[in-house]
């Protein structure tokens, strides 16, 4: 009972943890400090959240594949479950979006690479976007099960 009830905790608690950085963390250094410092202290808390994204991705997804066994050979579903896909393209973002175009973003800066650092930044932010949008569809989809899998009194 233990991992489902993480399992319907963790999408949510990600999910409003991705929702503070972009809508609250990131945009207030930027307000109070001058561009490049604003810049590394946004830099430094996005590095965090993408450690813990690809932490907290790759838990959800050995709950969800758990669940989604246990499920086939109940009969009820297959191996490979929605909240796996969902798990999956918030792993593949956070990979994409931070750890491979990081990279490029700091060759950007230096005037090196086909794409600008302002090219690069649109892209990463995209990625940024779309695990947000999975990793909520993730806490929906808890939050529905939770209420239907609520023992009764």
């Amino acid at each position: 009972m233990g991992l489902q009830r993480w399992r319907l905790l963790l999408p949510g608690l990600w999910a409003g943890g991705l929702l503070c950085v972009a809508g609250l963390a990131t945009p207030a250094p930027f307000a109070l400090l001058p561009q490049a410092d604003a810049g590394r202290v946004v830099a430094r808390m996005l590095a965090q959240e993408a450690y813990a994204s690809l932490a907290l991705g790759v838990v959800l997804l050995a709950l969800e594949r758990l669940v989604a066994r246990r499920e086939a050979a109940a009969g009820q579903g297959t191996q490979f479950s929605t909240g796996m896909v969902l798990a999956l393209g918030a792993v593949f973002c956070t990979v994409a979006g931070y750890f491979a175009l990081q990279p490029m973003m700091a060759a950007a800066r230096a005037g090196q690479g086909a794409l600008s650092f302002g090219q690069l930044h649109a892209v990463s932010a995209a990625f940024f976007g779309v695990k947000v949008a999975l990793v909520a569809a993730l806490a929906w989809r808890a939050a529905g099960a939770g209420i239907n899998h609520r023992p009764s009194s």
